[in-house]
């Protein structure tokens, strides 16, 4: 599919002057550093290498020929340690006799074109000279079969059913639009991912009629049916975005082990670790970080128009700053902000955008929030909307992504609260916001250990 979107400036944004009077504020609440405390024990790095291989090893090729061709599947979410762990299924399956190569398994992310999604893949560092083999990239696709009761064509790219083994490699993890036994990992990749934009069109299509979770795995069935697949490579990732586990699942577990795993990636997912919140500051959305541009498990807000809201946490306003370079400018979830900093729409490929809201059937996510000139003036819009009584003692978090959790900026009351637990560490007292012409002058959510 051709892309035929532009870049084109954004609305006008709302100066800070304006802002200023119109608001009737002049001043932000004091802000502290608050770490979360995790317990976790994540795979080496030193280790993941082995632990791939020891994934691949589990998988049964018994039906692959000597020498034949396996597809590698990877998509666009950030996933930590990708290059390294795609490498390390490409060098698993070369050193048993076989020529593996990568392919996008994305839907319709990169704008639909089989270059976009190539991009994206080496935006993650998953390129040709890093992971050792070809990288395949095509929106051609084949039927492989039709649901036995609605007769929704399941599509799967051309290039990896063409090969005689196909292995997907992806996170298992909550999903952003809808909660089941099976959500986002293995199944979703085969159902979405490697059904590129006429198969992820065609499932959120149905979606309305036929839910997410119903939907998935019959899907799922097919393509484990129909498909030569020899496994999955399954990731779990901590709550700091590290490698926690690496498993090889056998198609006959897709959904039995996925579903398994979930549970484990629920009790994993880092979260804002306050239910209410006034103002909640995101220095960057993107699609490496969600599908959704915003994690909608860590903001309670869901883009997609057929399933509830998630009952916490309870953020009155959202103020979003930037867009991830991975993003290749798809601002899918944008619609999710209540304001937004002017900046980012100049980072937007409108293009890719449209193509993503629309295969998702999700066209709320690319509602344009107002834009503000500086973060001040995002930060006070947002703070003068949140009603008379929040601002006797206003609730405001500043978080770098919904990924990257550890460490947020926290308003004096939060930071009171957060004294009184033992998941939670107070690492500086709140003091003045620092602004330089209006813009926050201070990286301190870059500067944790994770």
């Amino acid at each position: 599919m051709a892309n035929n979107g532009t870049q084109r400036d954004g609305p006008v944004p709302i100066s800070e002057e304006a802002v200023l009077e119109v608001s009737g504020m002049d001043s932000v609440p004091e802000m502290g550093i608050v770490e979360q405390l995790w317990e976790t024990d994540p795979i080496p790095k030193a280790e993941l290498r082995d632990s791939v291989f020891d994934a691949v090893e589990t998988l049964d090729f018994d039906a692959v020929p000597d020498g034949g061709e396996v597809a590698v599947g990877a998509g666009s979410r950030g996933i930590a340690n990708l290059p390294t762990i795609v490498s390390g299924v490409v060098d698993a399956l070369d050193d048993r006799g076989y020529e593996p190569f990568v392919f996008p398994a994305m839907g319709s992310h990169g704008g639909a074109t089989a270059e976009g999604q190539r991009e994206m893949l080496e935006a993650l560092g998953v390129t040709e000279a890093r992971i050792g083999c070809e990288i395949r990239a095509t929106m051609d696709t084949v039927v492989i079969g039709k649901t036995p009761v609605r007769d929704v064509e399941v599509h799967a790219d051309a290039n990896a059913a063409a090969a005689d083994a196909i292995i997907p490699v992806n996170r298992v993890k909550p999903h952003t639009d809808f909660q089941g036994d099976v959500e986002s990992g293995l199944s979703k990749m085969l159902v979405i991912g490697m059904g590129k934009q006429r198969g992820a069109k065609a499932a959120h299509d149905w979606a309305a009629d036929w839910s997410f979770r119903e939907m998935l795995p019959e899907i799922a069935r097919l393509h484990v049916e129909n498909l030569p697949i020899a496994g999955g490579i399954a990731i779990v990732e901590d709550e700091h975005d590290d490698t926690a586990l690496i498993e090889g699942v056998p198609p006959s577990g897709f959904l039995d082990r996925e579903a398994e795993l979930l549970e484990l990636a629920y009790e994993r997912l880092p979260t804002i670790p306050f239910d209410e919140l006034d103002v909640l500051v995101v220095d960057r959305m993107g699609k490496d970080v969600s599908g959704a541009g915003m994690d909608t498990n860590v903001i309670g807000r869901i883009v997609y128009g057929f399933e509830p809201d998630p009952p916490k946490p309870d953020i009155t306003r959202i103020f979003v700053r930037g867009l991830t370079p991975a993003s290749h400018g798809n601002g899918s979830g944008l619609g999710s902000a209540d304001f937004v900093h002017a900046d980012l729409f100049g980072e937007l490929n409108w293009g890719d955008t449209l193509v993503n809201v629309l295969t998702a059937s999700t066209p709320r996510a690319a509602r344009i929030p107002p834009a503000v000139e500086t973060d001040r003036s995002g930060l006070i819009a947002s703070l003068s909307t949140v009603g008379v009584s929040a601002l006797e003692a206003p609730r405001v978090v500043r978080i770098r992504d919904t990924m990257r959790l550890d460490r947020i900026a926290a308003s004096a009351p939060l930071v009171e609260e957060a004294r009184e637990r033992d998941d939670l560490r107070v690492v500086e007292e709140p003091t003045p916001v620092e602004f330089e012409d209006g813009q926050f002058a201070d990286d301190v959510l870059e500067t944790g250990d994770h």
